[in-house]
């Protein structure tokens, strides 16, 4: 990844947004990265209370829309109140965490919103995923252990074109989960399944943060557009929501479940835009977690 890119390298976290980075995104739309390396959501609201954070994958982040359509931005707008987006393309649910320690000793904020998608568990099994090299835990003993950092620096697609890589990425894309292990697209650290006991460690490191820095963690549940459309899918992705929204429970952590808001609607594929949210989707999620926050922070 060069310094012109969206992207570039972090010995901790695998790749972080480039501070400074202003242009062309996913799906035609546009970006800018502050110079803490956060999306950014709009000139931040004069306030005396302290930020919102939110961390995630691209969801969070807000691929194939633009800056002041992602959901952090809206939320910013709808409550009067800074709202730091965090969120990073392609995070597993263990960059995210990792992220949002980070995030919170830099930044201090009052609320910490953790989103993801249930494939972010899946990538907490993996230590190289779209190329990228990242970091990955393991369970020692009864003890989480972070493993592979200071993360290699080493992308086999930084060298050709971005037009190159944007066609192999579309053609691996389509290909059998053990054809991309295959061609060293994505690689394992653990066997398929056990990313989910991976994310409810790290459900236990999210506990910890909220009661050691006086904060609120809240963890938010998105769903992709196949969401809708595959009943086996869903069924799967319901059950690693539930495990992980009990486990959030038994820590003491809020929780945002966005299904059912978005079952209530006739057509839910009409808030995507490709494999992510339009704008009116990202608009639907600020709403949401406007009308819940007070409750939940109290």
């Amino acid at each position: 990844m060069s310094e012109s890119s969206l992207f570039i390298h972090s010995d901790l976290l695998g790749h972080v947004p480039n501070p400074g980075f202003s242009g062309p995104g996913v799906g035609r739309s546009f970006h800018t990265i502050d110079a803490d390396g956060l999306r950014f959501s709009g000139e931040r609201p004069v306030s005396s209370e302290r930020p919102i954070l939110t961390v995630g994958d691209s969801y969070t982040y807000g691929d194939e829309v633009r800056d002041e359509e992602a959901w952090p931005a809206q939320l910013q707008r709808i409550m009067g109140r800074p709202v730091l987006n965090g969120g990073v393309t392609g995070y597993g649910f263990d960059q995210t965490v990792l992220r949002a320690e980070q995030l919170v000793d830099r930044h201090d904020p009052s609320v910490v919103i953790v989103g993801f998608i249930t494939h972010n568990i899946q990538r907490a099994e993996m230590r190289c995923m779209w190329w990228r090299n990242k970091p990955w835990f393991a369970i020692e003993g009864d003890l989480l252990v972070l493993k592979g950092v200071p993360v290699p620096n080493r992308n086999s697609q930084a060298r050709l074109p971005v037009h190159i890589q944007r066609r192999i990425d579309t053609a691996l894309l389509a290909l059998p989960p053990f054809l991309q292990h295959l061609f060293g697209y994505h690689r394992r650290a653990h066997r398929a399944g056990f990313g989910l006991e991976i994310s409810k460690r790290l459900i236990e490191r999210l506990a910890r943060m909220q009661a050691e820095r006086d904060l609120k963690v809240i963890l938010l549940a998105q769903y992709p557009p196949d969401t809708w459309i595959n009943r086996g899918y869903l069924n799967q992705q319901r059950r690693f929501v539930q495990a992980l929204f009990d486990c959030a429970a038994a820590h003491g952590i809020a929780t945002v479940d966005t299904f059912r808001r978005l079952a209530t609607e006739p057509k839910p594929q009409d808030f995507y835009a490709n494999a992510h949210m339009n704008a009116r989707g990202n608009s639907m999620i600020a709403s949401l977690l406007a009308a819940t926050l007070p409750t939940l922070i109290k």
